[in-house]
């Protein structure tokens, strides 16, 4: 029987370290020609490699090339970073802002965070914003159903984003009440939405799938969650990964996987206790970020590992250990992990006609945008949405009865239905306009919602009394 040594650290000690050695971050404009190159030295705790990409993408910027290396309780990570037309970063107070966001970055496991960020409206205490999480069965038309929910219950909508696979439906909604600014104080007005909520997606069901149908309300506490590894840990709690098509490979013995492009093997490292996961797939925005964030959320650690992006390919290779036990022995774990990480991949997966939206923001925005859809027999496939000041942005992927993608004229309803600035851009799955090569194109798109955006505006109003920093 293989033995398998791994350090272990006392909490108390792995606190003195960090006092003792604290994190470094380098940012580097001089040793690559076409990329930023930021190098972290630091000590190691099982989800701090995840905490520093998230940091990285919500500022919208694209990891082109990754270098992990954690063997023995610390890590030296490198990573290869652009900004979202394919710059390298010379801002000094952005590269100030990513020095200190590395240094901050403290792990927490995911429950952790699920438990530490939310209370239930009914009974914590009350925040200005609530947020909606919802999880069903998808079908058409239920977005937009949701959407006139809290349209008519008086609910302004202030960020919303949805996920489809394999006919499961995730969504994350962030409301606040259009009557009046401040806290949502009305708990029955909020359970009556959770109850409205509940009995839409419940529409048309028949009564299946009940364990999986949920609606919760929860108080939301800025910074504190992040959305899209809230949608992963949602769309795993409802096996959507059970539904993804693998087919054996023939390189002897050698478990791979395959669907829509997307190859993923398992295999043994022996004499060093690790195992060995390779991806090749499309090359897409925040997709290390996806395959890293199942893998801690499984309670896998990431020792090693090389990421390279070879437009329109990325190759990804992970040495990694279960952070419990070496139940990758068990060939159902094996390729359930398989399994979960191809579905990492197509949840972002852009199928359908993309129309990007950029207007004034008013009241049932979102709600009348979707009913158009709904009203002419389409689906929506993904929604990202938000609103920043006065002005809504966001995109909606729409596909007709068959998946395929909507008619353009369902761009031209919605521009005399909510206003004239709407940009409509025709996509296919894992297409080119969203892979990390577009990021070398100059593109007359309207600029899509996200944190990034919103942090890089405030920095531009900072004041430039920080220290200077080497590059």
């Amino acid at each position: 029987m293989e033995i398998i040594y791994q350090p272990h650290i006392n909490r108390e000690i792995e606190s003195h370290i960090e006092r003792i050695h604290p994190p470094r971050v380098c940012i580097d404009n001089d040793s690559c020609r076409y990329c930023t190159v930021v190098k972290i030295d630091r000590a190691n705790k099982h989800g701090i490699l995840l905490e520093m990409i998230q940091a990285l993408i919500d500022l919208d910027l694209i990891i082109s090339k990754s270098y992990i290396s954690s063997d023995g309780g610390w890590l030296m990570d490198v990573f290869h970073v652009k900004d979202q037309i394919g710059n390298k970063l010379t801002d000094k107070n952005l590269v100030h802002h990513i020095q200190q966001t590395l240094c901050d970055c403290k792990t927490r496991s995911n429950r952790e965070i699920l438990s530490e960020t939310v209370q239930h409206c009914c009974e914590g205490p009350q925040h200005a914003n609530v947020a909606i999480e919802v999880t069903g069965t998808d079908r058409p038309g239920l977005f937009s159903e949701i959407s006139a929910v809290l349209m008519n219950l008086s609910f302004n909508i202030t960020s919303a984003t949805v996920w489809v696979h394999n006919c499961k439906v995730a969504c994350i909604i962030y409301v606040e009440d259009a009557s009046k600014p401040g806290p949502i104080n009305d708990t029955q007005r909020l359970a009556q939405v959770e109850d409205d909520i509940q009995r839409v997606i419940e529409a048309h069901d028949g009564g299946r799938e009940k364990e999986w149908r949920s609606v919760r309300l929860t108080s939301s506490t800025v910074g504190r969650c992040h959305t899209e590894r809230r949608l992963h840990q949602m769309m795993y709690d409802g096996g959507d990964y059970e539904s993804c098509h693998a087919c054996h490979g023939d390189n002897g013995g050698e478990h791979k996987r395959r669907c829509d492009g997307t190859h993923v093997s398992v295999d043994r490292y022996e004499g060093r206790g690790y195992w060995v996961v390779n991806v090749k797939s499309r090359d897409r925005p925040k997709l290390l970020f996806d395959i890293v964030c199942v893998l801690t959320d499984m309670q896998y650690e990431v020792f090693h590992a090389a990421v390279t992006s070879n437009s329109p390919m990325a190759e990804q290779e992970y040495f990694i250990r279960n952070k419990g036990s070496s139940n990758l022995d068990n060939e159902t774990e094996k390729q359930r992990l398989t399994l979960c990480l191809i579905a990492a991949i197509e949840r972002r997966a852009s199928h359908g006609l993309k129309i990007d939206i950029r207007t004034q923001d008013k009241t049932g925005l979102l709600s009348n945008a979707t009913r158009l859809i709904r009203e002419n027999g389409l689906s929506i496939t993904r929604v990202e949405f938000g609103v920043q000041g006065e002005t809504a942005i966001g995109s909606l992927y729409v596909s007709d009865c068959s998946g395929q993608d909507a008619n353009e004229n369902i761009a031209e309803l919605m521009k005399r239905e909510i206003g004239e600035s709407i940009v409509l851009v025709r996509n296919s799955p894992y297409s080119v306009s969203e892979s990390s090569s577009s990021s070398n194109n100059s593109r007359d798109v309207i600029p899509r919602f996200s944190i990034g955006s919103m942090i890089w505006s405030h920095l531009e109003r900072l004041s430039n009394n920080f220290i200077p920093i080497r590059n």
